[in-house]
C-alpha cells in the first residue's frame, strides 16, 4: 500500500494573487545580487527576498557574524518584511547553515518565523564543522587583507576555483565585486569559527520539506557531502546532484535552481510513515485472553509507527544516519512499512537499557556505538575518499564484510576509533540487537507465525497454553505464517 499524502504544516495561504515569498541567503563572499537570475526566472511564481548576512554586499558594515548573529539579523529582516502566509528559505553555502538554525527556531516556535514551509540548501555548510583543510583556511584568511593587487587577482582566483566551468560576464565580474567588497573582518570570521561552528546536536532532526543540492564538481561540499553532512539533519529532504556544477550554484546553474524553487513552492504533499501492517489474525490474538496483559502492551506498543522525526539521545543526526545505513546493509526491509530498527537501537543506548552484559574489550554500549561507527566512516574515506554514507550499496558491504571478518582498519582511524577485534566484535552484538529488535515487532511475528506469545493469559482462570503437540498439528487458534495458506 503507498504511503498516504498528508498536508504541509496548518499556514494560511497568501494572499490571493501574490506569489510567496522566498527568502535567499548568499554564500561566503558573496552577496544578494547573487540572486538576481534567479528572481528574473520566478516572476509570478514566487518573491525573491535577497538578504545580504553581515559583513558583506550592502551590509558590509554591519557586525555580528556567529550563525546565531546571522540569524538574528535575518530573522528581524523577516519581521520587519511582514511575508505573510506561507513563504521559504533559501541558504547557499554559509547562507545553507544561517538557514538550517532559522528553521530549527521556526520548529521550535518563533513567532517571528511562523509561516516557514519549505528549504533550499545550495551547497550548503552543514551544521557540522565544514570539511575543509587547514592549509585552504590559512591561504584564504592570507589574502583578504592583502594590497588591492593582490586582492583582485586571488578574488578571481577564488571565483573561477568554485566554478565547474568558466562564468560569462558580467556574472564573473560581479561576483569578483562582491568579494571585495566584503568586510575582511567578517570573512576571517566565517573561516576562523563560524564554519567551524557544530550546530549538530541544536539542529537535530527538522521535519520541514527541504531540497539539498549539491554540485558534482564541488570538492568540499558537493553532492557526497550533501548526502553525508546535510541530509541525515532532514526527515523530508531530498537530494538533487547537479551534474558539472561547482560550488556557485545559482550562478552557475539559475535555470535548475529556479525549477527547484517552483517545485518546492508548489507544495507537493509529504508523505506520512506508516508503521509494519499485523495483519488482523494476528492482531486478534494479541487482543485475546490468551496473551498476558503486560505482553500484549509490550506487543501494541512495538506496533506504533516510529517517529521519522526521532531525535537521537546518544548519537548525533549524522551518526544516526549511519547506524540506519549499517542497519539496511544486516537487514533489508521493504521501502514501505519499514521498522526504524536503528532507531528503536539508539533509544536504547540513549536509555542505558542494554541487555545486561558486553564484550570485555569494547568499552560501554554507547560509547563503542559512536567509536565504531566513526571508525567506520574513516575507513570509508580512507578507502573511497568517500564518506559511509556516500557510498553505494556494493561498496558499504565490502567495507562491513572486513569489519565481520576482523580485517585490519587502515592507519588514519580515529584516535579514538575500535581496533580491527574491537570492530568485528561491535558488529556482531549489533547483528544480533538488529535481528532481535525486527523479531520483537508484532508485524514479524505475524510474518513467520509465531504463537508463542498465546502460551498463557493472566486474564484467565486455567492457562491455555498448547494441547496439540504432535508434528504438524496446530492449534486452531494459531495465527499462520504469512504466505504458507495460500494467501
Amino acid at each position: 500500500m503507498p504511503n498516504s499524502p498528508v498536508a504541509r504544516p496548518d499556514i494560511a495561504d497568501p494572499v490571493a494573487g501574490v506569489p510567496p515569498a522566498i527568502v535567499c541567503l548568499h554564500f561566503l563572499g558573496g552577496s544578494a545580487r547573487e540572486w538576481e537570475p534567479i528572481a528574473a526566472r520566478l516572476d509570478g511564481v514566487a518573491r525573491v527576498v535577497a538578504l545580504d548576512l553581515p559583513g558583506f554586499g550592502d551590509a558590509a558594515e554591519t557586525s555580528g557574524y556567529t550563525v546565531e548573529a546571522m540569524a538574528d539579523h535575518v530573522a528581524g529582516r523577516i519581521a520587519a518584511a511582514g511575508l505573510g502566509g506561507r513563504w521559504y528559505l533559501a541558504g547557499h553555502s554559509m547562507g545553507a547553515k544561517v538557514a538550517l538554525a532559522l528553521a530549527r527556531r521556526a520548529e521550535d516556535g518563533a513567532a517571528d518565523l511562523a509561516g516557514l514551509a519549505g528549504l533550499l540548501l545550495l551547497g550548503g555548510s552543514p551544521p557540522s564543522p565544514e570539511p575543509m583543510s587547514d592549509d585552504k583556511r590559512r591561504e584564504m584568511m592570507g589574502w583578504i587583507s592583502a594590497d588591492a593587487a593582490t586582492r583582485f587577482a586571488k578574488a578571481a582566483e577564488f571565483i573561477d576555483r568554485n566554478t565547474g566551468a568558466p562564468l560569462a560576464e558580467p556574472l564573473r565580474s560581479g561576483a569578483i565585486e562582491d568579494v571585495l567588497r566584503a568586510s575582511p573582518a567578517a570573512w576571517t570570521a566565517w573561516l576562523n569559527h563560524g564554519s567551524r561552528e557544530d550546530w549538530s546536536h541544536r539542529i537535530g532532526i527538522l521535519r520541514i520539506p527541504a531540497v539539498v543540492v549539491g554540485g558534482t564538481e564541488d570538492a568540499d561540499l558537493g553532492a557526497a557531502a550533501q548526502r553525508a553532512l546535510t541530509l541525515p539533519h532532514l526527515t523530508h529532504g531530498r537530494l538533487v546532484a547537479l551534474e558539472g556544477a561547482g560550488h556557485l550554484l545559482p550562478l552557475e546553474r539559475p535555470e535548475a535552481v529556479a525549477g527547484l524553487i517552483a517545485g518546492l513552492v508548489a507544495g507537493e504533499p509529504l508523505t506520512k510513515s506508516e508503521a509494519p501492517k499485523v495483519s488482523e489474525p494476528y492482531r486478534a490474538l494479541i487482543e485475546s485472553g490468551r496473551v498476558n496483559t503486560r505482553l500484549r502492551e509490550a506487543l501494541l506498543a512495538r506496533a506504533e509507527p516510529d517517529d521519522a522525526a526521532y531525535q537521537p539521545g546518544c548519537l548525533d543526526p549524522v551518526e544516526l544516519a549511519l547506524l540506519r545505513a549499517v542497519v539496511d546493509r544486516v537487514l533489508p526491509q521493504e521501502s514501505i512499512g519499514r521498522i526504524d530498527i536503528a532507531a528503536r537501537i539508539e533509544a536504547r543506548l540513549a536509555a542505558g537499557a542494554g541487555d545486561g552484559w558486553r564484550f570485555a574489550k569494547l568499552p560501554a554500549d554507547s560509547q563503542a556505538c559512536r567509536a565504531a561507527l566513526r571508525t567506520l566512516d574513516a575507513a570509508a574515506r580512507s578507502v573511497h575518499g568517500s564518506p559511509f554514507l556516500g557510498l553505494d550499496v556494493a561498496a558499504q558491504d565490502a567495507l562491513l564484510t572486513g569489519v565481520a571478518s576482523g580485517e585490519p582498519f587502515y592507519p588514519d582511524r580515529p584516535e579514538d576509533g575500535l581496533d580491527a577485534e574491537q570492530m568485528s566484535l561491535w558488529f556482531e552484538d549489533l547483528r544480533g540487537d538488529v535481528v532481535r529488535t525486527y523479531l520483537a515487532h508484532p508485524a514479524s511475528l505475524a510474518r513467520i507465525g509465531f504463537s508463542g506469545i498465546g502460551a498463557g493469559g493472566a486474564d484467565v482462570q486455567r492457562l491455555p497454553g498448547f494441547e496439540r503437540v504432535g508434528i504438524g498439528e496446530s492449534e486452531p487458534w494459531e495465527p499462520v505464517a504469512l504466505g504458507t495458506d495460500g494467501r
